[in-house]
């Protein structure tokens, strides 16, 4: 006989569900899960050497549990590449973004409480929401994935969240939300509750517009919440951040465990930070490699989301499933996030991307035939 996860005594709402989680095939092309392509460059690895050294020497001590260091050079790129003032008290860190959304919803949510996301999008509140015993609820997209302002504001009068998030840019579809629909949500969330507004700006360093660090500006229950997974091609480094009215960030100490980040971690994201510039360059590269993606795949015959995020969500398909097995016949593995008609590429190097469009124009010539 035997024994599995529902014969434990699981909580009931994560009975029947699946972990995250991209297939992690070993094929030539991997573009499924937003990644960035490029390695870190050699000087930036010499001086990650350099502070990993320098940590592990006190590695016998505790780290610094608040993170001044690493939270105060935060602020400062959030400053300098925004132009809206952060502080050190504005700012906390955390093991990847995923874990500040825990915090604050262990800190906001929780039994009892509820929280809101405008669906499809990023799959991780909904789980998260599930895992610290928060109700989850899936608000509506339009037919293009843009939020309806007016049906959006009345599913949070009617439903009075705890915790609102807006992801821009969308991930998976990868458009940006204006900021007048930010704001206007955020007026609802406050008249209905008031809630608070998490949004999540994993992508943003790749979007034709701005951050919406400006609107933290006098909406002390407004969040926006960042990662250096992506832009800062950290992905293995698992740093997250969040800025906020210092209220927030005295609050999710509450939460958080204690000494919560490692001396390696902070030490690595210290020296990333230091190579901000050179980095942000493989951002541009990523930026205009996405728009080609964009063009080509309109040129080749599909409907493609305008995308401000590093990936494009392409379509359609009668069976999507169908056509990411064909493609990755091909040599080529993109994501199909269950979104029926849909799949998303993520943008690579110029190699790779030619090695993705070769296999889409190759797919599209022979569901012509």
């Amino acid at each position: 006989m035997t024994f599995g996860i529902d014969d434990l005594p699981v909580r009931d709402e994560l009975r029947g569900k699946s972990p995250y989680g991209a297939p992690q095939l070993d094929v030539p092309v991997r573009l499924n899960t937003n990644e960035n392509p490029y390695p870190l460059p050699e000087p930036l690895v010499e001086r990650i050497t350099e502070r990993v050294r320098a940590a592990a020497r006190d590695l016998n001590r505790y780290p610094d549990r608040d993170a001044v260091e690493l939270r105060t050079q935060l602020a400062k790129y959030l400053t300098d590449t925004s132009g809206y003032e952060v502080g050190l008290p504005n700012v906390w860190a955390a093991n990847g973004s995923n874990e500040v959304i825990q915090q604050l919803l262990q800190t906001f949510g929780g039994p009892g409480r509820t929280a809101i996301g405008f669906e499809p999008s990023y799959s991780m509140h909904a789980l998260i929401a599930r895992g610290t015993g928060t109700g989850w609820i899936p608000g509506p997209r339009n037919e293009d994935f843009a939020i309806d302002v007016e049906v959006a504001a009345q599913a949070i009068a009617s439903q009075k969240p705890d915790v609102v998030f807006i992801t821009t840019p969308n991930n998976p579809t990868g458009n940006a939300v204006p900021p007048g629909t930010v704001l206007a949500l955020y007026e609802a969330a406050q008249a209905a509750k008031p809630s608070m507004v998490v949004v999540d700006e994993a992508y943003i360093e790749f979007s034709h517009g701005d951050s919406l660090l400006p609107l933290l500006e006098g909406r002390p229950n407004l969040v926006i919440s960042r990662t250096m997974s992506k832009a800062f091609g950290a992905a293995g480094l698992r740093l997250g951040y969040l800025a906020a009215h210092p209220a927030v960030v005295d609050a999710v100490q509450l939460v958080r465990l204690p000494y919560h980040l490692s001396a390696v971690t902070q030490a690595t994201a210290l020296a990333a930070l230091e190579h901000t510039d050179t980095l942000l360059k493989y951002v541009e590269q990523l930026k205009a490699e996405r728009d080609r993606l964009v063009s080509e795949l309109r040129t080749i015959g599909f409907q493609v989301v305008e995308s401000d995020a590093n990936f494009v969500q392409f379509g359609r398909f009668e069976d999507s499933h169908v056509a990411w097995e064909k493609i990755l016949d091909r040599g080529v593995l993109v994501r199909d996030n269950g979104i029926p008609g849909w799949l998303r590429v993520s943008a690579g190097t110029p190699q790779e991307n030619d090695a993705f469009l070769d296999a889409v124009r190759e797919l599209k010539k022979e569901q012509s035939t």
